[in-house]
């Protein structure tokens, strides 16, 4: 096809998240104010506990088999390495432009971590539905889209809230202690005033209160008296050893993140999809309990518009004036709209020739769209939770996503060709 007939083809999806994104921002605007702080909160609740759920589960029970599982292994591994080649290009990006150390954790996760559930999920069943037909027959394309971007929502999802949430973590907490010693020089009464559950929070990494602490504390008192009294000698076994040691990585990892609700939901629609039984009884207009799954798949046809029109509001902060160096933003419209989609390319052709990869034209799509989307809508959420960068975030995202509409486009229509 010629090359006017792709950039077409790739152009009608970004004009489509572009359209209901400016919608959004519109819709944020004082002016309007119908998507203020306080709906947005409310809509962003709906989409994380409901919408985003619901389209998980009945898009992957569906569409998932075990046969087709198999053939997405390669994924997790392609998706670990935009994190990890992000990461690296965010670590030079810091020291070259010197960005201040309360943003280090910004301008890693902004280069690390793409939308890797919600810009797919709009972008690969708009594609199927050109006239073009690029990718096949239109349904079996929407089912197989939507199942892929789904899949690759949840893995993304598992990384950004281990790596990207302690990596924020991180870089507040070692601000905020910064910040305290400076406040301590001017103004030695300020330790005193010091709560404990800002240090818990720096050195767990979860939001505990302080008689939480003094209970783990006593139980863990308790414990060691208990096990003093039935060993009787101080010598301490190797199952003791994995057990205190089971006991830390549970105060660093936070279960409550990591198990997100559209997780869980790609995990029970997996499970659906991949054992026979409950698939046969709950997918098909044949299966005896199908309406459960009918209700399901309503509510989640409501998750790309929300998405998409939350995605705009949140941009709306952008528009207000912050500290964060045009250079910092410059550097990570570079690192994610041109370097990234590079080293995709090239560990896609060499994935190719060694074999890794199955002749799936829109699987492989879809795993060098994952170098190029904008950064992941997650980041805001998780400053906003530490208090760290916020108003610089909302201002590298809306550069970020403005630039996305040209690069995702240039982008989409060189990996069409590419993989055609």
């Amino acid at each position: 096809m010629e090359f006017w007939g792709l950039f077409i083809t790739a152009l009608m999806p970004v004009l489509k998240v572009l359209i209901i994104t400016a919608l959004g921002t519109l819709l944020a605007l004082n002016r309007f104010d119908i998507l203020n702080k306080d709906a947005r909160m409310h809509l962003n609740n709906m989409v994380y506990y409901v919408f985003g759920p619901a389209i998980n589960v009945s898009i992957l029970a569906e569409a998932i088999t075990f046969k087709s599982l198999v053939m997405l292994w390669f994924m997790p591994i392609n998706i670990l390495l935009t994190f990890i080649i992000g990461s690296v290009l965010g670590w030079l990006l810091i020291k070259i432009t010197r960005a201040p150390p309360h943003l280090h954790g910004l301008v890693l996760g902004c280069c690390a971590a793409g939308n890797l559930g919600n810009m797919p999920l709009i972008i690969l069943p708009a594609v199927c539905k050109q006239r073009s037909r690029l990718f096949g027959d239109e349904d079996v394309c929407n089912r197989n889209g939507l199942a892929y971007s789904s899949v690759s929502m949840a893995i993304g999802s598992i990384y950004m809230w281990t790596y990207l949430y302690n990596l924020i973590r991180v870089s507040s907490c070692k601000n905020s202690k910064t910040n305290e010693v400076d406040d301590s020089l001017m103004n030695p009464e300020s330790l005193l005033m010091t709560s404990p559950e800002n240090t818990s929070t720096c050195s767990a990494g979860t939001l505990v209160s302080a008689e939480n602490i003094s209970q783990t504390k006593d139980s863990a008192n308790d414990l060691d008296v208990e096990t003093a009294r039935t060993e009787g000698v101080a010598k301490v076994t190797a199952q003791e050893k994995v057990m205190k040691q089971l006991k830390k990585l549970e105060k660093k990892i936070n279960l409550k993140t990591l198990l997100a609700p559209s997780t869980i939901g790609s995990i029970i629609g997996l499970m659906i999809g991949v054992i026979p039984p409950f698939k046969k009884g709950l997918v098909g207009e044949k299966a005896p309990l199908h309406v459960i799954e009918d209700s399901i798949s309503m509510l989640g046809n409501a998750t790309i518009p929300a998405m998409t029109l939350l995605v705009g509001a949140n941009l709306a902060s952008g528009l207000k004036a912050s500290s964060i160096r045009f250079s910092v933003i410059i550097g990570i419209i570079i690192v994610r709209y041109i370097a990234l989609p590079a080293f995709g390319v090239g560990i896609l052709k060499g994935a190719i020739h060694i074999g890794l990869i199955p002749n799936d034209p829109l699987y492989r799509f879809l795993l060098l769209l994952q170098y190029a989307v904008p950064p992941a809508v997650t980041i805001s959420t998780i400053t906003q939770l530490f208090g760290a960068g916020v108003l610089e975030c909302s201002v590298v995202m809306l550069a970020t996503y403005t630039c996305a509409s040209a690069s995702l486009t240039l982008w989409s229509t060189f990996f069409i060709w590419l993989v055609l």
